[in-house]
């Protein structure tokens, strides 16, 4: 492939993803399924031409994958919203993310070890990149949702990808040192991690904020996410929570005036930090869809057609979405103590966190991932399924625009319905 064709094809994928991304937000049709689709196609046209040197895509995909999971936990950090009043709903949130998360792997995990026979540790380690929900599809998603359920699924999915993460890497290192999955001593030595990357994170984010203000230089927001990134890649190194760190810096950049203590305020310009805020925020937001684009749309290459001949990786996958629906179901309709799904039960999509889950599993020594029906063609079916269903489910549902008061003389009448 020459240099002009490359020239040709690049801008054209990322106007075709600006308009997928405006159709997603006119009929709440997901863009990623679309863009997947694209790179089914792309992949169908060379080969049919005789291309077949794309061995570098399966080398990309990790990188942009790692590279928008930061990106887009910053993104979901900076639209958080923390004061008082957000306080129930934060809470909501976060017990939501924790205990789907939980009995999802549970229901899964067991799942796969009574019809597929796969021993408990394979089980548990392949049944959490399939119970996160995916924030890169859920918040665009709920977009056009009335703000109480977007705050909820901004919320939700931010604090889902963060626990899944951090309960993949804890399992995968207590399998790794042949340990028990659940221990007190084990238990004990995440959260001190926790703690530890916690107060660290607090004085990153000190350093990177005054680094934020204090740079003249006209190219500072690209440092910043660049040092994000390596103190990102320096946690993995050492196996720690080292997202937490990006979500914290993302929270508190947001929250300055609420989060930050009152003796530190003294050091910083807060009135420079909100235009600052604005233009690292759109810059993050740009840089998330870049990524995300040519991740989805490599993603979707990779897929071969030709490997679809069975139909358990339909029947297990749809099966397993089932489970994770029934689940939802339940802890919503139980902790709202409403029988009728709402619109809520339906947005549980899974993607990018997925994905890139999976590809980290083919890599590990401690799991067996060959002759296993537990693969990308299984996670296929499971993320295109959550995205239809979601579809689905917020057909019906009112939106913030349907919501929003016609007249004066309907105010009233307004305020009833949404009391």
């Amino acid at each position: 492939m020459n240099t002009l064709t490359v020239l040709f094809v690049l801008p054209l994928l990322v106007i075709f993803s600006y308009l997928f991304d405006s159709f997603a937000r006119k009929t709440k049709f997901p863009a990623v399924i679309l863009l997947m689709l694209t790179g089914i196609l792309i992949r169908g046209f060379m080969e049919a031409y005789g291309y077949q040197d794309i061995g570098f895509i399966d080398d990309l995909i990790p990188i942009l994958g790692t590279v928008g999971l930061i990106l887009i936990v910053l993104e979901g950090a900076l639209e958080l919203e923390i004061n008082r009043e957000k306080l129930p709903i934060i809470l909501k949130g976060f017990l939501s993310a924790l205990i789907i998360l939980i009995l999802n792997v549970v229901g899964i995990s067991m799942l796969l070890q009574w019809l597929l026979k796969i021993g408990i540790n394979d089980a548990v380690i392949f049944s959490i990149p399939l119970s996160i929900i995916s924030s890169a599809v859920a918040i665009p998603s709920a977009a056009n949702l009335i703000k109480r359920d977007k705050e909820f699924v901004i919320y939700e999915s931010t604090f889902s990808d963060i626990l899944g993460i951090m309960l993949f890497n804890y399992i995968v290192n207590q399998v790794g040192k042949n340990q028990p999955l659940i221990s007190i001593e084990s238990i004990g030595s995440l959260i001190l991690q926790i703690l530890g990357v916690v107060a660290i994170s607090l004085l990153i984010t000190y350093t990177l904020f005054k680094l934020l203000q204090n740079i003249t230089h006209n190219v500072k927001f690209f440092l910043i996410l660049s040092l994000l990134i390596l103190v990102y890649a320096i946690g993995k190194y050492f196996h720690l929570p080292a997202l937490v760190t990006i979500f914290i810096f993302g929270v508190f950049l947001s929250n300055v005036d609420v989060l930050l203590p009152k003796f530190l305020k003294r050091y910083l310009n807060l009135s420079q930090t909100e235009k600052g805020l604005h233009e690292f925020h759109i810059l993050t937001a740009e840089s998330t869809f870049i990524v995300k684009t040519f991740f989805f749309l490599f993603f979707g290459f990779s897929v071969v057609i030709s490997d679809f001949t069975s139909p358990e990786p339909l029947f297990y996958g749809l099966l397993i979405f089932g489970i994770m629906f029934v689940i939802r179901y339940l802890y919503l309709s139980v902790s709202t103590l409403k029988i009728k799904p709402s619109t809520l039960v339906y947005m549980s999509p899974r993607g990018l966190i997925s994905i890139l889950l999976f590809l980290q599993i083919k890599d590990l020594n401690v799991i067996v991932t060959k002759n296993t029906i537990v693969d990308e063609r299984l996670l296929l079916v499971v993320i295109v399924s959550s995205m239809l269903f979601m579809i689905f489910g917020t057909m019906g549902s009112k939106s913030s625009r349907e919501l929003s008061v016609p007249n004066k003389f309907d105010a009233d009448l307004f305020q009833d319905e949404v009391l």
